[in-house]
C-alpha cells in the first residue's frame, strides 16, 4: 500500500512536470509567433516597396507618354499651320491676280456676295 504522502508528492513531481513541459510549449509557441511576426513584416514591407516602386514607374512611363504626346501634337499644329500660311498665300495670289485681270468681274462679285449676306441676315 502506498502512503498518501507519497501519492501526493508524486502528484506533485507529476504537476510540476507537466507545468514545465507546458511552460516551455508555450515559450516556443511564443517565439514561433514572433518569428512569424518579423517574417510577416518583412514580406509587407517588401510589398510596399515593390508597390512604391512600380507606381512611381507607371507614373514616369505615363508622362514619358504624356510628353510624346505633347511633341508629336505640337509638330503636327506646326505642319498643319505651315500649309494653312502656304494655303492663305496661295488665294492670296489667286485673288490678286482675279483683280488685277478682271476688275469689273470682280467688284460685281463683291456686291452680289454682300447682298446675299445681307439678305440671309434679315431672316
Amino acid at each position: 500500500m502506498s502512503t498518501p504522502n507519497a501519492e501526493a508528492g508524486m502528484r506533485d513531481w507529476t504537476d510540476k512536470a507537466t507545468r514545465e513541459r507546458l511552460e516551455k510549449d508555450v515559450a516556443a509557441v511564443k517565439s514561433d509567433i514572433a518569428a512569424l511576426t518579423d517574417q510577416i513584416t518583412d514580406v509587407l514591407n517588401t510589398f510596399a516597396n515593390s508597390t512604391g516602386k512600380q507606381a512611381r514607374r507607371g507614373y514616369r512611363q505615363a508622362r514619358e507618354n504624356v510628353d510624346s504626346a505633347m511633341d508629336d501634337m505640337s509638330e503636327r499644329g506646326s505642319a498643319m499651320m505651315g500649309a494653312a500660311q502656304e494655303a492663305y498665300g496661295s488665294i492670296e495670289e489667286t485673288l490678286e491676280d482675279a483683280i488685277t485681270q478682271r476688275p469689273l468681274a470682280t467688284v460685281g462679285l463683291a456686291l452680289g456676295i454682300g447682298f446675299l449676306i445681307g439678305a440671309a441676315w434679315r431672316r
